[in-house]
């Protein structure tokens, strides 16, 4: 059936009120009866009275009643249309009434389509899956007005399914989409927007509120939080982190997506806003939280990977949450940056002020690695691995940094960039610990055991550096120019703990009494420093193995020649061999009890002429 718009009507004809009246009267006659035949093919006969709910003995978008469903929503537009026109030529028709009563169950029948839709196609309406689909799709346009300007005939909505399957993923239940789309924009344009969109978000927003508590966050208040043991509030944060991630990319990514798909733009921001935007403020009164919480040093990871969880989020909470009514979601993400950022800087305060106050009195037996220089590095390079973050965090540092200290990027000003003040920052933190290192080397009586103690923690720390982000964060030039000041550190340890030794070592041209006694000399020198070294230690077997071969060069070469010309029994003092002297350089500094076996202890050889020698 053709039906004339009143505009299609020639403007040069005058129709009178009778007319107008006749025309009205007969185009909601023939509307109200399609109407009723049709609709009561999907509508119980006992649910065609007014009073009733309506209920359909199968769905009308089911697959294969789906061009039905499309034919409903197209009679239903038609029958709107006459409505309207009637309300305007002939309010007082006596078919009016039976028209918007038709209507009224008609809608009652699509509410229950539409909650079905959403419900049968759950699992491909899931977040998880919406939020792969690309936000700037578009529905066909076909489906995008009333139902009465639309084209239903197979071939075209075969096209438009499949145009829509592209736009987002492909599937089958693309149709979903559509059928949820139409429906809206049916019950909308016929005025019935309350009952569609409560429907909806009832719905989606109870998928948000079930995904979030199954993935494990709890709804508390500030002062709920306030009261958690840090403990607990620690493995809260693990579980927020996840479950913020998920939240914004998938959850509110999905439903903003899905809503802009199947609503007008006001309706779409409406349905968005009502179904996330407690919950996302919820999800950010937990971050304000953490950001404050008491302010310890320990507390600064946990504070840094909610941070940094916001910081990484931050583009796609602005494109998510764009609204202005959703604004508040914006400021409370923002706010709890800067909360947070605050709460970092509080905590690298703190941390500094605890280094500097460490006022442990007692020396590292053997002069080994220094118990704050393991806890402060291995802080930092946590640290290090935050270093995005903390260039943005720092730069609004109230630490005072020396010039010298700020990263070695090449920048003629290197204090101008972010990741420039971060590098100071770190590089400050390691100055403050290398400051209290070396006063606690003053609390050896013994100066060579002092350099040794100061080389061990400084090649701890550059070890630390070398084999983690901090080498990225200060640069190589750092790392070189402090293995330069390590082996300042052992030549002076080697001079003092060995110069004497060196320099009582016999050479093979002297001869006679003068041979024992400058043999005598070496003997007692190697065996005082021996018996003193030995209890000392060096716990990086690098390090332990340089400073070995450093003692094999000096010594080994000259005691070997002296031991050509006086073999073990060719004098009374020759006490060892060229092999023993060998391996008791490699026993020193492995620490006491730990003794290397003579089987596999190094041969520090000076050339390949020597090894004959001592086999």
């Amino acid at each position: 059936m053709v039906l004339l718009k009143p505009t299609t009507l020639s403007k040069s004809s005058k129709v009178g009120p009778q007319q107008q009246q006749g025309f009205s009267e007969s185009l909601i006659g023939d509307s109200v009866e399609a109407a009723d035949a049709f609709i009561c093919q999907w509508v119980t006969p006992h649910l065609c009275d007014s009073s009733s709910s309506s209920c359909s003995l199968s769905s009308l978008f089911s697959a294969q009643n789906r061009l039905e469903g499309r034919r409903f929503l197209e009679v239903l537009g038609k029958l709107q249309y006459a409505i309207q026109s009637t309300v305007a030529m002939n309010p007082d028709s006596a078919k009016l009434a039976k028209g918007q009563d038709l209507m009224r169950k008609a809608m009652k029948h699509l509410e229950k389509e539409f909650y079905r839709v959403l419900k049968s196609n759950r699992r491909f309406l899931s977040p998880e899956s919406v939020s792969g689909w690309s936000s700037e799709s578009n529905i066909p346009s076909r489906s995008s007005g009333t139902a009465s300007d639309s084209s239903l005939d197979g071939e075209l909505y075969s096209e438009s399914s499949s145009e829509l399957g592209k736009d987002i993923g492909g599937g089958g239940n693309s149709d979903a989409i559509v059928d949820l789309k139409m429906i809206a924009n049916c019950m909308i344009s016929s005025g019935y927007e309350k009952d569609c969109v409560k429907i909806y978000k009832k719905f989606r927003k109870k998928i948000i509120v079930d995904t979030l508590s199954h993935l494990g966050f709890e709804k508390l208040t500030s002062t709920q939080m306030q009261k958690l043991e840090w403990e607990i509030l620690e493995k809260k944060i693990k579980i927020w982190v996840i479950v913020a991630r998920v939240a914004i990319t998938t959850l509110f990514n999905g439903e903003r997506i899905l809503s802009d798909h199947i609503f007008s733009s006001s309706v779409a921001e409406s349905c968005f806003v009502e179904i996330t935007l407690q919950s996302a403020l919820n999800l950010f009164i937990f971050s304000l939280t953490v950001a404050k919480s008491r302010k310890t040093a320990e507390k600064i990871f946990p504070t840094l990977d909610v941070y940094q969880t916001i910081l990484q989020l931050t583009p796609k909470i602005d494109q998510i949450f764009s609204y202005d009514s959703t604004a508040a979601v914006r400021l409370q993400a923002n706010e709890s940056l800067e909360k947070l950022s605050e709460s970092v800087n509080a905590m690298m305060t703190e941390f500094q002020s605890s280094i500097t106050k460490e006022s442990s009195k007692s020396a590292i037996s053997g002069g080994g690695v220094h118990q704050l220089a393991r806890y402060v590095m291995n802080f930092i390079v946590f640290l290090a691995d935050y270093s995005d973050s903390l260039a943005t965090i720092l730069k609004e540092s109230s630490l005072p940094l020396p010039e010298d200290y700020f990263s070695s990027s090449g920048e003629e000003n290197p204090g101008s960039g972010d990741r420039s003040l971060m590098a100071a920052r770190l590089a400050w933190l390691i100055l403050v610990l290398l400051c209290k290192i070396d006063a606690k080397s003053r609390l050896y009586n013994d100066s060579a055991l002092s350099y040794l103690f100061l080389a061990n923690n400084l090649h701890y720390v550059v070890t630390k550096v070398r084999t983690s982000n901090l080498r990225v964060v200060l640069g190589d030039d750092w790392v070189a120019n402090h293995e330069v000041k390590v082996n300042q550190y052992l030549e002076k340890y080697e001079k003092m703990a060995w110069g004497d030794v060196i320099a009582s070592l016999p050479v093979d041209s002297t001869a006679g009494t003068e041979a024992e006694e400058s043999l005598r000399r070496f003997n007692e020198a190697f065996e005082e420093a021996y018996k003193k070294h030995k209890t000392w230690v060096v716990p990086d077997p690098n390090l332990r193995d340089e400073i070995q071969a450093s003692i094999a060069r000096k010594l080994m070469p000259g005691y070997t020649g002296f031991y050509k010309k006086h073999p073990v029994g060719s004098c009374n003092i020759v006490r060892f061999t060229p092999e023993d002297l060998n391996n008791y350089i490699t026993d020193l500094y492995v620490g006491l009890g730990r003794s290397v076996p003579v089987s596999k202890t190094k041969k520090y050889m000076v050339s390949p002429s020597h090894t004959t020698d001592l086999k």
